[in-house]
């Protein structure tokens, strides 16, 4: 039996508020305690707050801004209405992502997941087969977001696509999986234009996806 009140001590000591390569490294080397998978799935299910879980240390998730979710907001109903009629769903960031390569559980802000969904052994609440996964940067996170997330989520075999979204300015990149080796970068900027989103075949409005978010300008 796991000793969740010990865990949940741990657990107070290991929340960054930023998710940088070099925390990473330093945590995962200055002789803390490595948990297990199990142990994780079981600290989190009674957990308050969120966490990722990377290679056995755990990661506090900060709160977003309004900004941030108001964009989440938009992103979701707009990729929901392009799947309405196929056999795809969407889900938002309560949904874990198991990548196994790289021992890891994320959340990430929206995922689309086409055909039958494949959970994550043991739980009721990871898949493990998404074939496109949107990230809203922060300031906190962008460069995590951009390069070590990046890296994991090209461990996930089902994975077609990335894509991340801007909150300072109307821009969405995607990066999108031509074979195991190669992806192609599009960026697109701007209030009217849009960007083709391959993985569901669908073209994005990026006036739809910063409707009524304050501060932006084309």
């Amino acid at each position: 039996m796991i000793d969740i009140q010990l865990l949940k001590k741990y657990f107070s000591r290991l929340y960054f508020p930023q998710y940088r390569g070099d925390t990473m490294t330093q945590a995962a080397s200055n002789g803390r305690q490595v948990l297990t998978r199990e142990e994780y799935l079981e600290m989190e299910a009674q957990s308050e707050f969120k966490s990722e879980f990377y290679g056995g240390q755990i990661f506090a998730m900060t709160g977003g801004s309004p900004r941030h979710s108001q964009i989440c907001v938009n992103v979701i109903r707009r990729v929901a209405e392009a799947i309405d009629h196929r056999d795809c769903r969407c889900f938002e960031s309560n949904m874990k992502l198991e990548i196994a390569q790289a021992r890891a559980f994320v959340y990430p802000d929206v995922m689309v997941v086409c055909g039958d969904i494949e959970l994550a052994r043991g739980t009721t609440d990871a898949v493990i087969n998404p074939v496109l996964i949107v990230e809203v940067l922060s300031p906190s996170t962008e460069s995590f977001d951009r390069g070590k997330k990046f890296e994991y989520y090209r461990m996930v075999p089902s994975l077609r696509e990335y894509v991340v979204v801007s909150q300072e300015t109307p821009m969405v990149e995607s990066y999108y999986k031509q074979d195991k080796s190669h992806w192609t970068y599009t960026v697109t900027k701007g209030l009217d234009q849009s960007i083709p989103i391959r993985s569901i075949d669908r073209e994005l409005a990026l006036g739809d996806l910063y409707l009524k978010v304050d501060g932006i300008k084309s």
